[in-house]
């Protein structure tokens, strides 16, 4: 490994988005972990993900908020918090920084300036660093596979692709005691999505939610409080009855309302990689024109369409029906 374990004891990954943009990030904080078992492992990112790093303890030690940066645009920028965060990182001297950002046209310059201690990661085409610590950014992959070929560039093997999502037994419990759950089989429906354009026209959910209705199935609308105008819009459109848990959940026990479930119906968002941890059936709407990026791995649990390239709703339905036939409720 470029970075001995004997000397390296204070690793920093910086990767300050979403959830389903940080689940694709776990199997390289696993071989992380495996590489570097003593060392304090401190993740840079949104405030959201304090939670994330609760999660995921085992491969992450501390969480330092990221407070924003010219041109990114996850967060405003505060030029105090700036100042503030600078002078935490110059005090923290890392042995290592990971650039888990993306393409670093932005971001690696910037933690290049912070002076808190090496940086490696990706760098974009024409925007070179060294090569000892730098991968030109890569397209057409998974994001998985992605930071496991960068982390493979400075000797750190690769722990497998799976992906995980741990669920305590408090947050099932919870599930149980808090929402009245169908008896028996029943399908995850999960219509929304950050940002309008990613998010597949309810009425296309409410078909689908019917079809399986018909085959026996429960059927469950999951989203955040915000999202609740587009579930409410599925259930209107339904013929058959839902329970609409809209709000009603935390992440946690989203999860577990996945794991239970036979199949998830969502866009390419953050539940998408949940059912893909909890080894979940999922039919995965793309709208972003990036399936191979950000769909799920295993082909055979988890249809992804890309509807940037192909709008047959018949296709869809098609691919839903092969995955029910595989596992049906009755």
């Amino acid at each position: 490994m470029k970075f001995s374990p004997d000397s390296t004891h204070k690793i920093a990954i910086f990767r300050a988005l979403q959830l389903g943009d940080m689940l694709c990030t776990v199997p390289a904080l696993r071989a992380l972990r495996n590489s570097y078992p003593d060392a304090e492992i401190t993740l840079l990112g949104l405030p959201w993900a304090a939670s994330f790093c609760e999660r995921f303890a085992r491969y992450v030690d501390r969480f330092i908020h990221f407070p924003g940066y010219h041109g990114l645009s996850e967060q405003p920028f505060d030029q105090a918090a700036w100042d503030a965060f600078s002078g935490q990182m110059q005090a923290e001297q890392f042995h290592l920084i990971l650039q888990m950002q993306g393409n670093g046209n932005i971001v690696n310059e910037m933690l290049e300036n912070l002076n808190a201690g090496p940086v490696a990661g990706f760098h974009s085409a024409g925007n070179y660093r060294n090569k000892a610590l730098f991968l030109e950014y890569p397209n057409g992959i998974s994001e998985i596979e992605k930071h496991l070929r960068m982390l493979e560039n400075l000797g750190i093997p690769s722990k497998g692709t799976e992906l995980e999502f741990p669920i305590s037994a408090s947050e099932s419990e919870h599930l149980q005691q808090s929402v009245s759950l169908p008896d028996g089989h029943y399908i995850c429906v999960h219509p929304g999505s950050r940002g309008a354009w990613r998010q597949w026209p309810p009425a296309h959910f409410a078909l689908l939610a019917d079809h399986c209705a018909q085959q026996g199935y429960h059927i469950i609308i999951t989203g955040t409080k915000d999202e609740a105008p587009i579930t409410a819009q599925v259930i209107a459109l339904m013929k058959y009855p839902a329970v609409d848990l809209t709000g009603k959940t935390g992440l946690g026990e989203i999860a577990a309302l996945i794991h239970g479930a036979d199949l998830l119906i969502s866009n390419c968002t953050g539940v998408s990689h949940i059912a893909a941890a909890t080894r979940t059936r999922s039919i995965v709407i793309s709208m972003d024109g990036e399936p191979e990026r950000w769909g799920p791995l295993n082909k055979s649990l988890h249809c992804t369409i890309d509807w940037t390239k192909d709008t047959s709703f018949e296709k869809v339905r098609l691919a839903l029906e092969t995955l029910l036939d595989s596992n049906p409720a009755h």
